[in-house]
C-alpha cells in the first residue's frame, strides 16, 4: 500500500529544479571562463603584486555622475512646474514689449503652437475631460476609461473646430489673437486688464480696440460642431451659447493665470525664462 507524502513530492521537485538550474548555469560559466584570459604563473623569484585600485578616481567619477543626475532631475522639475515656459499658458506678450503686426507665416505658427504642437494644448482638454467625466456629462456616456476617452476626443475635437475658426476669423479681420500683459502695476489694476482682454482685442494697429468677435464665433462655431457626435437629441444652438459662456469663464481664468504667471513662479521657486515670441 502506497502512501501519499507531500514532503517527499515538494522535495523531488526541488532536486529537479536544482538540476534544472545546474544544467543551464554550468555551460554558461564554463563558457565564460574559457574566454578569460588566465594570468601568467609568477616564476620563483617573482613576488605576487597586489593590484591597488584608485579609490579616490573612482569616488570623484561617482559623485561627478551623482551631480549629473541632480542637476538633470532638477532641470525637468522646473520646466514641469514653469507656468512661463508656454507650453502651458501659451504665447503672450510680456510686460515692456510693443506688439506689432502678426505675418501670415506667424499666424499659422501661432495656430499650431495653440492647437496641435504643444502639450498644454492637450493638457487643458485632459482636465476638461476630467471636470466632465465627474459631472456625468454627456450621461449617456459611462463612467470608466472608456467614457473618459470619448469625452476626452469630444472636448479635442470642439476645441479644434473652435481654435480653427478663430484663426481664420481674426486674420481676416486682422485682429491680434495674442494676449499682452498689462502695463500696468498693482493686483486690482492688471486683474480688470486679464479680464477685460478675454472680451477686447486690437486691430492691425495694435492700438485700437476691437471685440473678440472671431474668438466667441470660434467658440460658437465649435459648440455647434460638436453636435455631429454627442449623443442625441441634441440643440446645436444651444451648445454653441453654452460653448460662448464657457469661453467667458476660461478664457478669463487663463488670463489670469498669463497675468500673474510670474508671482507664481517666484512663489514656487522657479527661474523666470522668456516666452517664443511672434
Amino acid at each position: 500500500m502506497t502512501i501519499f507524502c507531500p514532503g517527499r513530492r515538494q522535495k523531488n521537485r526541488l532536486r529537479i529544479a536544482v538540476l534544472a538550474i545546474f544544467c543551464v548555469a554550468g555551460p554558461a560559466l564554463l563558457l565564460a571562463q574559457s574566454n578569460s584570459p588566465l594570468p601568467d604563473a609568477p616564476s620563483p623569484n617573482q613576488t605576487p603584486s597586489v593590484e591597488k585600485k584608485d579609490e579616490p578616481g573612482a569616488e570623484r567619477v561617482a559623485k561627478e555622475a551623482a551631480d549629473v543626475t541632480k542637476k538633470i532631475s532638477e532641470q525637468a522639475m522646473v520646466k514641469a512646474r514653469t507656468w512661463e515656459s508656454s507650453w502651458l499658458t501659451g504665447v503672450f506678450v510680456k510686460q515692456g514689449e510693443t506688439m506689432t503686426p502678426l505675418t501670415g507665416p506667424q499666424r499659422r505658427e501661432l495656430y499650431l503652437q495653440q492647437t496641435l504642437i504643444t502639450p498644454g494644448a492637450y493638457m487643458k482638454r485632459m482636465f476638461a475631460a476630467g471636470i466632465d467625466q465627474a459631472r456625468g456629462v454627456p450621461s449617456q456616456w459611462d463612467d470608466g476609461w472608456g467614457g473618459y476617452a470619448e469625452r476626452f476626443a469630444s472636448r479635442e475635437g470642439q476645441f479644434i473646430s473652435a481654435n480653427s475658426l478663430a484663426a481664420l476669423g481674426n486674420s481676416a479681420l486682422k485682429y491680434e489673437p495674442r494676449y499682452d500683459r498689462c502695463q500696468c502695476k498693482g493686483f486690482w489694476p492688471r486683474t480688470k486688464h486679464a479680464l477685460a482682454r478675454n472680451f477686447f482685442t486690437f486691430n492691425d494697429t495694435e492700438v485700437q480696440r476691437r471685440p473678440q468677435l472671431a474668438l466667441y464665433a470660434g467658440a460658437f462655431g465649435g459648440g455647434m460642431i460638436s453636435t455631429a457626435w454627442k449623443p442625441h437629441p441634441r440643440n446645436a444652438f444651444a451648445e454653441g451659447g453654452r460653448a460662448m459662456l464657457g469661453q467667458a469663464g476660461y478664457g478669463s481664468l487663463l488670463n489670469f493665470f498669463i497675468e500673474f504667471a510670474g508671482e507664481i513662479n517666484r512663489e514656487i521657486g522657479v527661474k523666470r525664462q522668456t516666452p517664443p515670441q511672434y
